[in-house]
């Protein structure tokens, strides 16, 4: 069942490590490096890193509260 587990860590992780470096949109990104993300949060259950885990989860959804209003934001010149 761990292999399982594992193998779906891995995969979730190639998958969005990959797609992070092809997609060119900041929002396109986001959602791409939360794959990975899931990915890594998997792999840290498995060994028993839950503490980390905690944090990433709290720190995750903050930061995309903060970057998303960033992205979206067009510069004064143009309009």
């Amino acid at each position: 069942m761990m292999d399982l587990f594992i193998s779906l860590a891995a995969l979730l992780s190639l998958i969005g490590g990959i797609v992070t470096l092809m997609v060119k949109d900041p929002f396109d990104k986001l959602i791409t490096l939360s794959i990975l993300i899931s990915g890594v949060v998997i792999f840290m259950v498995t060994r028993g890193y839950l503490d980390v885990v905690i944090i990433i989860s709290l720190m995750m959804p903050t930061g995309v509260f903060f970057i998303l209003p960033l992205c979206r934001k067009k510069p004064e010149g143009l309009q």
